[in-house]
């Protein structure tokens, strides 16, 4: 096998949410919050949904200019009509 291509147990993917980090990212950026325990994982959903979203409007993004790959473009334009239908 290539070396490229074997994981140690180290380097494998992890399948749960980072929730020591979300929760370090809370506590320095708005520590005067009292969060409920779950929180962190909500917003880590949150993050996943929007990503998700946000790759889905750039393929239709690049669909529409007839464009095989997605590039920056694409990403960005489906970003600002994200945040406009988000905005309310």
């Amino acid at each position: 096998m290539a070396l490229s291509t074997t994981l140690s147990p180290s380097q494998r993917v992890k399948r749960k949410a980072p929730r020591g980090f979300l929760k370090r990212v809370f506590k320095r950026q708005k520590p005067h919050l009292r969060l409920e325990t779950s929180c962190d994982l909500l917003v880590h959903l949150n993050c996943l949904l929007f990503i998700r979203r946000l790759a889905e409007e750039s393929r239709t993004e690049a669909c529409k200019n007839k464009c095989g790959i997605i590039k920056d473009q694409h990403v960005l334009a489906a970003a600002k009509v994200m945040l406009k239908k988000s905005r309310g």
